[in-house]
C-alpha cells in the first residue's frame, strides 16, 4: 500500500525522509547525512568511472584513480523550482589538491541530464572565489560545458 506525501504529517515525511536516507547509507550509496545527491553522485561517478572513493575527511577531493589522479565530485538537482547549475562550494582550489572536478546534473526525477569532467587548470578561469564562503563557487555555464578542456561524460552514464 502506497502512501502519499500529501497525506503525512511534517514529522512523519522527515521520519520517512531519514529511514530512507539510513537505507542508503546502509546500501553504501551515501555517506553522510547532508542532501544525499552529492554523495549519490560520488558514488555513481566511481562505480561508472571505476574510481575509489576516499574517506570523507580527506580534504579537497573525494576519488582516486589507479594512476593516483585524484577527483573532486559534485552533484547538482535541477528542479522546475530551481534551475541553477551552481555547484557547492570548492575549497583550496589554489592548493592544487585535485586533478579533475567531475561535475553531475541531474534533472527532477533525479536522472543524469549531464555529466562533465573538468581540468584543475581551467577551473579558476570560470569559478569565482565568494570571501562569505571562503571557497570558490562554479556555476556550470554554457562556457565552461562547451570549453574545448572539458570533457563531456553523459553518454558514460546513459548507458
Amino acid at each position: 500500500m502506497s502512501i502519499e506525501p500529501e497525506s503525512l504529517t511534517i514529522p512523519e515525511l522527515l521520519q520517512r525522509y531519514y529511514k530512507i536516507l539510513d537505507e542508503l547509507r546502509a546500501r553504501n550509496i551515501v555517506r553522510t547525512s547532508n542532501s544525499p545527491i552529492g554523495d549519490y553522485a560520488e558514488w555513481l561517478v566511481a562505480q561508472q568511472l571505476g574510481l575509489s572513493l576516499v574517506a570523507k575527511s580527506t580534504s579537497s577531493y573525494d576519488a582516486i584513480d589507479s594512476s593516483g589522479m585524484k577527483y573532486q565530485i559534485k552533484g547538482r538537482r535541477v528542479t522546475s523550482r530551481n534551475r541553477s547549475r551552481q555547484l557547492s562550494a570548492i575549497r583550496n582550489l589554489k592548493n592544487h589538491a585535485f586533478d579533475y572536478l567531475i561535475a553531475v546534473i541531474f534533472n527532477e526525477q533525479v536522472a543524469v541530464e549531464k555529466v562533465v569532467k573538468i581540468p584543475h587548470e581551467i577551473i579558476n578561469k570560470y569559478a569565482q572565489y565568494r570571501e562569505h564562503v571562503n571557497a570558490h563557487i562554479l556555476l556550470l555555464r554554457d562556457d565552461i560545458l562547451t570549453d574545448p578542456l572539458t570533457e563531456d561524460l553523459t553518454s558514460l552514464f546513459r548507458k
